[in-house]
């Protein structure tokens, strides 16, 4: 189906990811048929702008009623797991950006660079890795393809706009001086918290694990060791990362560079001159 035919909801569009979602959209040219933007009951009626036009946000049920082509879930694994097969089953393929249904066996956990084969026309919940999981197996996996992957050492620093709309603000209040009502344990400003989310217990916290059992599921490569650490830092947006990759076969620089710029999804920047 071509995106101007297609009618489309955003689940969770009032929300800090669900705007950004919107802005993705513009950015890409992506102009649906129908648009129908999905919130909370407490957000229903509110109003969002797409490609400068104004809709009305409507709630779950309605939507599911409006029999969407596809759905975008960005409102957290709660509402997920309750509405994504409530979509699914009038029709409407529905990619979720939640953890819901990452490691849930019976779904796909898809980046397309990657693995976009796997999909088949039957997969109706399609599950979206998590942000740092993803720039981490667009790298890995065409090194893998050519060097062979053994052993991942990923540090990843991630911004306060991972945590949602309350970090965001506990930083800003803390730069202004402001007393706030803290996201976080402790200050972030001026600061990094070397734990994103809570531990598990084996000692990694499940912004670890996310990212050591989803790239193993990505990729298909069971074997391979991974040990992540998550460090949150004071920015507003972006994610980082640090890894260091041992290899089956030793892999030259020059071929390196050359694999990752041939990468779609990848931008190589490595001249220390600028």
């Amino acid at each position: 189906m071509r995106t101007e035919q297609m009618r489309l909801a955003l689940v969770g569009a009032t929300g800090l990811v669900g705007r950004e979602m919107i802005k993705v959209l513009e950015e890409h040219g992506i102009k649906p048929a129908v648009f129908i933007p999905v919130a909370s009951e407490r957000s229903a009626g509110s109003k969002v702008m797409f490609h400068g036009k104004e809709y009305e946000v409507v709630t779950p049920a309605k939507a599911v009623a409006l029999r969407p082509d596809v759905a975008l879930f960005s409102a957290g694994g709660g509402t997920s797991l309750e509405w994504a097969p409530r979509f699914a089953e009038v029709g409407c393929r529905v990619i979720d950006n939640s953890s819901a249904w990452r490691m849930d066996s019976t779904k796909k956990l898809v980046v397309p660079e990657v693995n976009g084969n796997v999909l088949g026309s039957t997969d109706m919940i399609i599950a979206n890795p998590n942000c740092s999981t993803i720039q981490l197996v667009m790298v890995l996996w065409p090194l893998h393809k050519q060097f062979g992957l053994k052993r991942v050492i990923v540090s990843t620093y991630q911004s306060v706009s991972g945590t949602g709309a309350k970090a965001v603000q506990q930083l800003m209040d803390e730069r202004a001086g402001r007393a706030t009502d803290p996201a976080y344990p402790h200050r972030i400003d001026m600061n990094c918290i070397p734990q994103c989310d809570v531990f598990t217990d084996n000692g990694y916290t499940k912004e670890e694990m996310k990212l050591v059992n989803e790239s193993l599921k990505i990729m298909g490569i069971p074997d391979l060791q991974i040990s992540a650490t998550a460090v949150r830092v004071p920015v507003i947006g972006g994610h980082s990362e640090a890894v260091n990759i041992e290899f089956d076969r030793y892999p030259d620089l020059e071929t390196v560079n050359r694999i990752l710029k041939d990468s779609p999804g990848v931008t190589v920047l490595d001249d220390p001159s600028t």
